[in-house]
Parts: structure tokens; sequence; C-alpha cells
């Protein structure tokens, strides 16, 4: 008896407002009439009166047949979940020292998961005194956003925080 847990589905005689608007199980609007009325219809059908949109003024209710009703609901459900790309953050780290062989190694890596639909965070972590050249790092970031130009969406925001500097880029649609 739920879609999900917000909302719950009133059928029948849990429906208690005093009208409500009728849609038959067609599609066609009958109109607006009295709960009891509309309860009588859908029992000489053999249908129940389903509760579609409870905030409308007057509720907005189907006849139609409760099972096959939360069935269509279900399947409808499962769909849009099928369709749903979830999009993942991968992250690459790698030190401002990291030479260029690596470097291409791991923008190989970055193309996959690009062609995937995922997001790539590449980290640079500092150790020692190599904080004291920022530059270098952020040389190598911008290096790999040409490497990944055509793969990417334009112009990422480099950040960096006490000892870690990173840039996500996300791929192009």
């Amino acid at each position: 008896m739920q879609t999900n847990n917000q909302n719950r589905i009133r059928v029948n005689f849990q429906i208690k407002v005093p009208q409500v608007r009728v849609i038959q199980s067609d599609g066609t609007s009958i109109g607006i009439m009295p709960t009891r009325e509309a309860l009588q219809l859908a029992q000489s059908q053999e249908l129940d009166l389903i509760e579609i949109n409870p905030k409308a003024v007057p509720p907005v209710c189907k006849i139609a047949d409760y099972g096959k009703f939360k069935y269509d609901e279900k399947k409808r459900l499962s769909e849009t979940r099928k369709k749903q790309k979830i999009q993942e953050l991968k992250e690459l780290v790698f030190r401002p020292t990291t030479d260029e062989n690596d470097m291409l190694h791991k923008l190989a890596f970055a193309k996959q998961f690009l062609s995937d639909g995922n997001k790539v965070k590449f980290t640079v972590k500092f150790r020692g005194r190599e904080i004291t050249h920022p530059q270098i790092a952020r040389d190598k970031l911008y290096w790999i956003t040409q490497q990944l130009n055509e793969f990417i969406n334009p112009n990422p925001e480099i950040s960096s925080e006490g000892r870690i500097m990173w840039m996500i880029v996300s791929p192009t649609k």
C-alpha cells in the first residue's frame, strides 16, 4: 500500500475528504463529485477509488483496479531507476615530482574513467619542502587539462588546502 516511505496511497474508504475530482480508468475526467458517490461509481464498475494527488483541491482520484495500479506504479519506478546514470568520483593521486611517463599512465586511466561518464579528481600531495614550490604542481594540473581537453568540460578549478592541491574534471556530454 506504499509507493515509497513518504507517500501513502489511500484507497476506497480510506479517503476521508468530502469531495474528489474523479478520473475514469481510461483517463477521461468525470468531474468533481462527493466521495460517497465516487465510491459507489467505482464499486458499480467492480473497481477501486484510488487517490492519485492528495494535495490538489479537491484531491484527484482515479477509478481503477488497485492491484494493476500498484503493478504499473512499481514498473514505472523500476524503469526510472534503470534510466538513471550514477556518476562516480574517481581519484588519481600523484606528487609534484612524478615523471611524465607515470603521468601518461595516469592519463590513460583518466580517459577511461571520463569515457565511462565519471568525474575524475586529480590530487597532488606534497611531502617535505615540496610545498614551497606549488607552481610545479599547478603546472602539472594545467598540463593534464591540456591533454584531456577533448574529454572534459573547460576550465576546471584548481584548489589547495594544506599539503594537498586538487582539481576535479567532469566529462563532456
